[in-house]
């Protein structure tokens, strides 16, 4: 399969295909956004385990919820607001609280829903989805990432959501590299300074570092592919090699990566730490390297945090 030069949307077709192929338990349940997510192909070529609900995401979820109860595994798609605040009652108690097999994909997370606006831009969905119990939150940040968890994320039992980006494909990874779902991956060791990221922001994270270098700033890049369950472990041991931390999200600092490495820093080994991410504010139109500039979320904002902690250290 081809991981580097495709979008993620596309890899992660091929990987319904491939396991539809081995599993005849494996639906999808759609609202309305095939096209939006090139899952026409599992369509056609699965048509009596393909549904299309329409513009109506609750019932998207809970028509996955009954084919869960009757040993199906159904995967759901919508883009992320639709995915997580639309539908998180439905999700909470349908699915969580009934202890069902539920994998829901939720797109264009922040800023990736670019000209699609406010209304589609969300900001806070790992904040909704990690405060549901038994909640899986997965945030590949390319092919090879989606390609190693993909197996594991069907051989779990239990409800995850998948943030996904549609378009693109930031090629952090060489082919061949293997991920744990629930364990941190450790990009590069630092000295002076660890920062955790998550998605598009690992791109980011590692170009902070090359540039930290240059100003003779030891960095150590770790990348939160499952931000929920959080390896505890990993972001304990790397915050107490450096004394500092910086974590950098697509996402609202409240309740998210940065909420989430605070929580489990402060329990266990407490250490100055700065957030990079968006503050407490909805989305807009505009092209993403746009967005990521207005919003702080650029290599250079990531530079700008982890000199502001070394200065508190």
């Amino acid at each position: 399969m081809e991981l580097k030069n495709k979008n993620l949307r596309d890899i992660y077709v091929d990987l319904l295909l491939e396991e539809a192929e081995k599993n005849p338990n494996v639906v999808i349940v759609e609202a309305d956004l095939s096209a939006a997510l090139a899952s026409k192909r599992f369509f056609q070529k699965y048509p009596n385990r393909a549904i299309n609900v329409g513009v109506a995401e609750a019932n998207m979820i809970g028509v996955a919820a009954g084919l869960a109860n009757m040993g199906k595994l159904p995967f759901t798609h919508t883009f992320t607001p639709f995915a997580s605040r639309r539908v998180m009652d439905q999700v909470t108690l349908s699915v969580a609280y009934s202890q069902l097999n539920v994998k829901m994909v939720g797109s264009d997370p922040g800023v990736m829903a670019q000209l699609n606006g406010g209304t589609h831009m969300s900001l806070e969905d790992i904040a909704v989805m990690r405060a549901i119990p038994t909640m899986t939150v997965v945030e590949p940040v390319d092919g090879v990432q989606l390609a190693s968890l993909f197996p594991q994320i069907v051989k779990h039992n239990g409800p995850v959501y998948i943030r996904l980006m549609r378009k693109g494909n930031d090629n952090v990874y060489d082919e061949g590299e293997t991920f744990e779902l629930g364990k941190a991956k450790v990009i590069k060791e630092g000295k002076d300074v660890t920062i955790f990221c998550s998605g598009i922001e690992v791109k980011e994270s590692v170009e902070a570092e090359k540039l930290l270098a240059e100003k003779g700033i030891s960095a150590g890049v770790v990348n939160i592919h499952t931000i929920k369950p959080l390896d505890v472990e990993t972001i304990v041991k790397e915050a107490q090699r450096t004394g500092a931390v910086v974590t950098a999200e697509n996402h609202n600092i409240i309740n998210g990566l940065g909420s989430a490495v605070a929580e489990a820093l402060v329990e266990n080994c407490p250490v100055v730490m700065e957030r990079v991410g968006t503050r407490d504010h909805f989305g807009e139109v505009g092209k993403q390297d746009f967005l990521m500039e207005k919003y702080g979320l650029k290599a250079h904002h990531i530079v700008d945090a982890v000199e502001k902690v070394l200065k508190r250290k």
